[in-house]
């Protein structure tokens, strides 16, 4: 199982010599991939509910920096030689569709092949307003057409595109990503985010924490499981072909475990903890699983990386 770690990209620690500290060890220690997240500013009075909180309460809060997505990954990939990158995810409305291509194959091209595209339509409708996205309401259709430009882009020699939000022709596209295809990981817990997996993506990345759509146990995730499986064969995919990983959203502490209708929640607790829940994925042929470590100095963050290396990934590989 491949195991990563959330890069700040919000919070105390998004200077660049904290950033490169934290995305230096995480390759040293051996993790396989990091994520970097996406918001590009968010409007101080939000009524968009959170989906991952059982309040709806946005955790990093109104007022917070950000550090863009693709200008971070792009930072991310030269510092790195060996690390994958993980967009967790990108928001694919937010940005024009020829030019986030063109910034994505780039990014691909330089890295040597190490991008992967987590994909996600939003959640933020005020986030959508402020930065004058494709219309909110629009942004499942509009994630489809986009995603299928890019793909068009990136690999066709004669790249034609006519569609309601994109429209090119006789153009040229150069240099092509390294991977053919780059790998594509769709969030999300929906139905249409499970349909949108099925018609061009390689992975699902759930979050299991989202109240509408529970997989925060080892039995509510082996349901989860069976209904992604379901759709890959209404689709006509073989689900053997198809990825799963996890997004979770904190690490290991001193805690004790929490429970949930009588059963451990997934993800609570210690280390001990973690291994018995990454093994039990394993079992369930879960193919990654990433995890939020950092804390409020870099001096603590490191020393979560450094226990999840020796405490969980030492246990489970």
């Amino acid at each position: 199982m491949q195991i990563g770690f959330n890069a700040p990209t919000t919070g105390a620690l998004i200077g660049p010599d904290s950033l490169r500290r934290i995305i230096t060890e995480g390759e040293a220690l051996g993790f396989d991939y990091v994520t970097v997240s996406d918001h590009i500013m968010v409007p101080r009075n939000l009524e968009s509910k959170y989906p991952y909180t059982n309040d709806g309460e946005f955790p990093a809060g109104t007022a917070a920096a950000w550090l863009e997505q693709l200008a971070t990954t792009a930072y991310v990939a030269a510092l790195t030689e060996k690390l994958r990158f993980v967009l967790s995810v990108m928001v694919v409305p937010h940005r024009p569709a020829v030019l986030t291509a063109k910034v994505l194959a780039t990014i691909d091209y330089l890295s040597k092949g190490r991008l992967t595209l987590g994909i996600g339509v939003g959640w933020c409708r005020e986030e959508f307003e402020a930065i004058a996205a494709a219309p909110f309401d629009d942004r499942g259709q509009v994630t489809d057409e986009w995603m299928m430009a890019c793909k068009e882009l990136w690999t066709k020699e004669d790249p034609r595109f006519d569609g309601k939000y994109v429209k090119f022709s006789d153009v040229v596209f150069t240099p092509k990503p390294v991977q053919q295809p780059i790998p594509i990981w769709v969030g999300g817990e929906s139905a249409p985010a499970l349909r949108r997996i099925m018609r061009y993506a390689d992975c699902w990345y759930p979050v299991g924490t989202n109240p509408q759509f529970p997989m925060n146990t080892v039995t509510r995730f082996k349901s989860g499981l069976e209904r992604f499986r379901g759709f890959a064969d209404r689709a006509g995919r073989d689900p053997a072909t198809l990825q799963v990983a996890l997004r979770v959203l904190a690490g290991p502490s001193n805690r004790p475990r929490r429970s949930v209708d009588g059963a451990g929640e997934m993800f609570t607790g210690g280390a001990a903890d973690y291994v018995g829940d990454i093994k039990a994925l394993q079992d369930l042929g879960v193919d990654a699983v990433d995890f939020r470590l950092f804390a409020t100095t870099l001096e603590a963050t490191i020393d979560n990386m450094r226990r999840l290396h020796d405490e969980v990934m030492a246990k489970v590989r």
